[in-house]
């Protein structure tokens, strides 16, 4: 087998077969390469530099392609004596090579100039950003994705820092401050340069679509072409003429989308023709750094830095780092001193292969360091930057913290009224005497909010206002996701079955724990951005799924709770006066009547039968007990919640089953109960155990059964490819949330059975995410994701002897005597003077941590950064080089560096990677 046939393994490449075989355009690929056809480095048919140009370069161009230079212009009349050719001829030959993306052209001295560029950045990128050759050709894109882990492979530990082809320039205001820094560092600097700019669709993101591994930040119009660049791109239609001002708003737009800079780097010190937006799951060049653990090859002068007396560890520079170099860690002293993790082995003195690689870096990025962070932050379902909100709580700054809460929970208010407060229950705080008041914080926070003139709306991010989404249910789940989705401005509708919205936030909770005018008034923000409400429609009933696709709808988020109560299934349970908690609760929260009378059976030990008892109380039951399978210790109630209930005189009855329900006349007279000997197996199932033998009966007028909730699919999954539990729940990607039918996707109770708001509010921002991504093309709905497996520190291991014991501010709240007396809501919220005494008792127990060596110093960090507490310092002093220059630069440093692992190898040192 020749050289010239000899295949090319590509670690992690799509394995691409040319068709034809072209000598000729093989020759011209060698060309372009600066390689000598069948030497030890030239290109062969299965390259990707060859099959790149295979379906849209003819002989014909490749053989005039020959008499191109790099770098050099040439027009048609310098060339035509060369190849034989007219300058009519030639000229046309030109302009195909130009507009396929195989050189440049320019127009100087009036006069048309043709010239090479390196592949990358340049002339991969050339053919990429061609739309209608990409649309015909998918091979354009593998190669170009192959060319870059071609390169990646041999890259490491090569290339010294500040010379690679492409190299990430800090976010400007990341760098202000800073007076060391030189001027090549600016962004503005480049395009003060330059007269004439353009702007195109991001070339790696083309190509992450194309492929189907979009990572949800979009292509269009992010890149930025200036001087010749933007000459060549405008003229062959690739990209739109932009003024240097609208340039600028686009760095700006980008930096607001989490999208850093990066710009080719051979042109000069200081010289540049485009600037990239980039995101590390997308770029392929910044996926050097991360893929092939390299980061020297992109990096910037700078590296993150933490002041971690500021840093509250909200962990919005985590989630958005491109290298995974930020991740929440512990600030508190611990008793047994935690390890920093941080890379210690690296390719600058050391071999680089596939075992020092991180193939699956869009899929396995961490937000936590392996000892844990925050509790708060970790056991929050949404995740929300507790320590962050309470700091600018206690800065007096409300505004800032709602928004800072707003980025993960839109519905606070309603939050700090019904949360179960899971932040409380992990506090480090529990380890000296209680949990910070978290929830009540909160709800003072929201609350300012509610109070003002002018509610806090947030800033629309996108525009898709030109797609449809529909949300069917408009409880928390629900309603989470059309705000995230209108944020994005998509064309959002919910559909909601009531006439009202809400869900089981609105028919589920009683009034005396979340005012309905609460609801409404954070219900109003989504109106404020534009989601529509169709009330009173059942999708299912009234329009079917495929009606609503033909209307345009591009994709569902199905949320309609667990609606229906369940049912006790005994002996006289159709008697009349029995009744299930959830059609109870739905009744008095809409009418508010005295509908009871006598003595009342709620059976159940939720959260949801204790509601149910404390709204039986309001609505004229003169003597409410609660029956439940369940010890006192092992009832699912909150205690908070078990405490009011007995506070209102409702009498707890722990260890009874209900055996069957007696009546007289068809009307419900007694219950017979049945002793629980236990509730659950060795390992933890729910399996109850009696004793038939040991039994009461009591007498009531009513029994209502809180013992659950069910769900009510009706006929919208009707034609679906949705596949059902047993318990009525739509399976779905535990991630992605997506069902088997693919526009349809699934969050809240009728994904996971009965839960709290809070875990249906985080799944409706999962669902938006996943929704923005599907109704793009080639997008990914899991590469770039962060998956958010926080984890809460140890508090065993915390130090805790030099805190001071501060007691817990409590709001006043009525006695059990006054609220039972009413439907409405008297509990107070904490005054601003005990907001402030309750932030001081925050322990502050976590912050982020940088891996320096995986940081590439591109300032993403400091624009997330509410707290001045990350920034930018310059540790190096890298310039770049030019493409003449580059050779011996390269030279130099593989000397320095094989000299670096011989030493190693004498020494030996044994290293362990994070």
């Amino acid at each position: 087998m020749s050289k010239k046939d000899k295949p090319k393994k590509i670690l992690y490449a799509v394995d691409y077969k040319p068709k034809r075989k072209s000598p000729a355009l093989l020759d011209f690929a060698n060309h372009l390469n600066r390689t000598k056809p069948g030497s030890k480095m030239s290109i062969t048919y299965d390259d990707p530099e060859y099959y790149v140009m295979e379906n849209i370069v003819t002989d014909e161009m490749a053989k005039l392609g020959m008499f191109l230079k790099i770098r050099t212009p040439q027009s048609a009349q310098d060339i035509a004596p060369l190849c034989g050719k007219t300058v009519e001829e030639t000229e046309k030959l030109l302009w195909d090579l130009a507009y396929v993306g195989c050189c440049i052209t320019n127009t100087i001295d009036g006069v048309n100039k043709y010239w090479t560029e390196i592949w990358v950045p340049g002339i991969m990128e050339m053919i990429n950003n061609n739309k209608e050759l990409t649309a015909k050709h998918p091979e354009i894109t593998i190669a170009f994705d192959a060319y870059g882990k071609k390169k990646g492979e041999l890259a490491p530990g090569i290339l010294p820092m500040g010379v690679s082809p492409m190299r990430v320039i800090p976010i400007e205001s990341a760098i202000k401050s800073d007076t060391h820094h030189a001027s090549y560092e600016e962004i503005s600097h480049y395009l003060n340069q330059h007269t004439i700019f353009s702007v195109s669709d991001c070339s790696c993101r083309t190509v992450r679509e194309k492929m189907g591994e979009g990572c949800g930040h979009l292509k269009e119009d992010m890149c930025i072409q200036m001087g010749h660049g933007a000459e060549y791109y405008i003229k062959t239609g690739r990209a739109r003429q932009i003024t240097r001002e609208e340039a600028f708003e686009i760095i700006k737009k980008a930096e607001e989308n989490g999208l850093m800079h990066d710009i080719p780097n051979l042109d000069g010190e200081g010289k540049t023709h485009a600037i990239c937006n980039c995101c590390g799951c997308g770029c392929l060049a910044i996926r050097n750094a991360i893929m092939y653990r390299n980061p020297d090859f992109s990096r910037s002068n700078y590296v993150s830095t933490i002041d971690e007396q500021k840093c509250v560890a909200c962990g919005e520079c985590v989630e958005n780092c491109p290298t995974n170099a930020l991740r929440l860690g512990q600030k508190i002293c611990s008793s047994t001193p935690i390890p920093e993790e941080k890379t210690v082995k690296t390719a600058r003195d050391h071999r680089w292969g596939p075992e020092d690689w991180n193939p699956e870096y869009r899929t396995n990025r961490k937000v936590v360091v392996k000892t844990g962070t925050s509790p708060c932050k970790a056991n929050c379902p949404a995740h929300i930057g507790v320590q962050g909100y309470i700091k600018l709580a206690a800065q007096g700054k409300y505004r800032e913290a709602l928004e800072l809460i707003k980025l993960e929970n839109p519905f606070p208010a309603v939050c700090g009224h019904v949360c179960p407060r899971y932040c409380e229950q992990g506090c480090s705080r529990l380890g000296l005497d209680e949990a910070v008041a978290v929830d009540d914080i909160k709800k003072f926070i929201a609350e300012q909010d509610l109070n003002s003139e002018h509610r806090y709306v947030p800033k629309k991010k996108r525009d898709y206002h030109d797609k449809k989404i529909a949300i069917i249910g408009g409880g928390p789940a629900g309603l989470s996701c059309a705000y995230y989705l209108a944020v994005d401005n998509y064309d959002v509708t919910v559909f909601e079955k009531e006439n009202s919205l809400g869900g089981m936030l609105k028919f589920g909770i009683p009034s005396f724990r979340l005012e309905k005018k609460v609801l409404d008034s954070e219900i109003d923000v989504l109106k404020e951005l534009g989601v529509k409400f169709k009330t009173g429609v059942e999708v299912g009933k009234d329009v079917s799924l495929d009606e609503l696709r033909a209307q345009g709808f591009k994709a569902f988020y199905l949320a309609i709770g667990a609606q229906k109560g369940r049912r006790l299934g005994i002996e006289g349970e159709e008697a009349k006066g029995v009744i299930t908690g959830v059609d109870f609760l739905k009744e008095e929260n809409l009418n508010e009547t005295k509908s009871l009378s006598g003595k009342v059976i709620v059976i159940g030990g939720g959260n949801v039968a204790v509601d149910v008892a404390r709204m039986a109380v309001r609505a004229g039951g003169e003597a409410v007990s609660m029956f439940c399978l369940e010890k006192r210790e092992e009832m699912p109630a909150l205690p908070e919640e078990i405490h009011e209930a007995e506070s209102e005189g409702i009498k707890i009855e722990n260890s009874w089953g209900p055996k069957r329900i007696l009546a007289k006349n068809g009307k419900v007279s007694a219950v017979e109960f049945k002793k629980c000997v236990s509730v659950f197996d060795k390992d933890g199932k729910f399996s109850p155990v009696y004793d038939e033998n040991d039994t009461i009966t009591v007498e009531c007028s009513f029994v209502i059964s809180s013992i659950g909730q069910a769900i009510d699919l009706g006929s919208i999954l009707e034609g679906s490819a949705c596949e059902i539990n047993r318990n009525q729940t739509v399976k779905a990607d535990p991630v992605t949330y997506q069902s088997a039918q693919k526009d349809i996707f699934v969050g809240g109770d009728v994904l996971t059975g009965p839960k709290f708001a809070i875990d249906a509010i985080a799944q409706g921002k999962e669902g938006a995410i996943s929704i923005h991504r599907f109704v793009h093309p080639g997008q990914s709905l899991v590469f770039g994701r962060n998956k958010r497996d926080y984890k809460p520190l140890d508090r065993e291991n915390l130090e805790l002897a030099g805190f001071d014991r501060l007691p817990r501010q409590r709001a006043e709240a009525p006695s059990g005597e006054e609220g039972k007396k009413t439907f409405r809501d008297l509990r107070k919220t904490l005054t601003a003077e005990q907001v402030k005494f309750e932030t001081e008792r925050c322990l502050k127990c976590g912050a982020v941590k940088v891996d320096e060596y995986m940081c590439i110093g591109c300032g993403m960090c400091t624009t997330r950064c509410r707290f001045d507490a990350i920034s930018l310092k310059r540790v190096y002093d890298a310039h770049p080089s030019t493409l003449k220059k580059i050779k011996g630069v390269v030279i130099r440093n593989m000397v320095k560096r094989e000299g670096k692992i011989l030493l190693n190898k004498i020494f030996k040192p044994s290293y362990k990677q994070p």
